[in-house]
């Protein structure tokens, strides 16, 4: 969650607002960092709720928007954005992006060697959707930190 609340603070350098979508009504990481992140004035939370659908358009590829649904109370309701980032758990929860983003038999996503970049451009892969040997917080905050770089190298060059 740590790596996670700090993606989310440096993306404020490149976009008007952020929105956290967080499956639970309160976050594990320290107190700290959660009082800067609660703090800032382009991030905002949605609470007790998931992503269950990506909308976008198909030439050229992009992200218009998301569906959400709450868990509790099971509305869903649609978010305008231009950007997505996915944080999970163990096990790689990417049935989400199967036929956009290239991914082996077992789920993971494929990023091209020594980078996180996908096979379509702007979209990175870090972490547990991506390194299915390692599967440590050391290891996807590394490759958190170079999807960072190189979505910031991304977006510098358009």
């Amino acid at each position: 969650m740590l790596l996670i609340l700090y993606n989310y603070l440096f993306l404020t350098n490149f976009a008007k607002k952020i929105t956290l979508v967080h499956r639970k009504s309160e976050l594990k990481a320290e107190k700290l960092l959660q009082k800067k992140l609660f703090s800032h004035p382009k991030i905002s939370v949605i609470w007790d709720s998931i992503v269950s659908e990506i909308i976008g358009t198909e030439n050229p590829k992009g992200v218009t928007a998301v569906k959400l649904k709450n868990i509790k109370t099971n509305k869903i309701t649609e978010l305008q954005t231009h950007g997505l980032f996915v944080a999970i758990g163990h096990d790689p929860a990417t049935a989400l992006f199967k036929g956009q983003i290239n991914m082996d038999n077992s789920g993971y996503i494929i990023t091209q060697p020594d980078s996180t970049k996908t096979n379509i451009p702007g979209v990175f892969a870090a972490g547990d959707v991506k390194d299915k040997l390692y599967r440590q917080a050391v290891t996807a905050a590394g490759m958190g930190c170079m999807a960072a770089l190189e979505a910031e190298k991304h977006l510098s060059n358009h």
